[in-house]
């Protein structure tokens, strides 16, 4: 029996199980899919994430919200919550999709997430829904946010929100042809926010642009 976060009866599970039947079944055997499911857990998904980020993230600028909001409910990253989860192994498809692999399908699982919560938030409403959300994927996805969004763009998106300015990088090569070491400078207007170094020169920008987040108190 499939049990998840807020499940735990057998009677329960009616709208779970149809949250796992994709288009090519319901096509083949007559059942309803999951389509209109999808929709609906969309925009809880959507709803929790933004309301978490808001509390999380009191200072940041809509703009980055956005971006990190993008970063946690981006196809790959629920896939990716839907593996872990086992749903793979849940799914109902058609014959010909499951031989292609489509239990392993970014879209599909992605979709069967999302279902998945809009089942959950109409069986036991939004509070359950919420815990369900930030423990299995909201808080462990933003975890790793330093690596989902470019410190450059966060960057820029601060200094324009927040300096009035648009950060620019002055570069020097300090190596050779066959060992390139750059040190990069970000500015923003008269005033330098932090220095890097690297390989290339976006490594150097990027190791620059965190020195910059780190002074100002935006390195999380």
């Amino acid at each position: 029996m499939l049990r998840l976060a807020g499940i735990a009866r057998a009677g329960d599970l009616t709208l779970v199980e149809r949250a796992f039947v994709h288009e090519s079944c319901a096509r083949e055997t007559g059942v309803q899919s999951n389509e209109r499911m999808e929709f609906l857990g969309d925009s809880v998904l959507g709803f929790v994430t933004a309301e978490w980020l808001y509390e999380r993230f009191g200072d940041e600028p809509e703009g980055m919200l956005t971006l990190r909001k993008a970063a946690i409910v981006n196809d790959g990253e629920l896939a990716a919550t839907a593996r872990r989860l086992s749903f793979a192994s849940l799914l109902r498809l058609g014959a010909g999709l499951r031989a292609a692999g489509g239990a392993d399908n970014t879209s599909v699982l992605a979709d069967a997430f999302e279902a998945v919560v809009a089942a959950m938030f109409l069986r036991y409403g939004i509070e359950k829904t919420r815990r369900f959300l930030l423990a299995e994927h909201v808080e462990p996805v933003a975890a790793r946010l330093r690596d989902l969004v470019d410190p450059k763009t966060r960057l820029q998106h601060y200094a324009q929100e927040n300096l009035s300015a648009t950060p620019v990088y002055r570069e020097t090569n300090d190596g050779t042809p066959q060992h390139p070491a750059f040190t990069s400078v970000v500015w923003a207007g008269d005033r330098a926010l932090g220095t890097g170094n690297g390989p290339s020169k976006r490594a150097a920008q990027r190791a620059a642009a965190t020195d910059a987040l780190a002074g100002l108190g935006k390195s999380t």
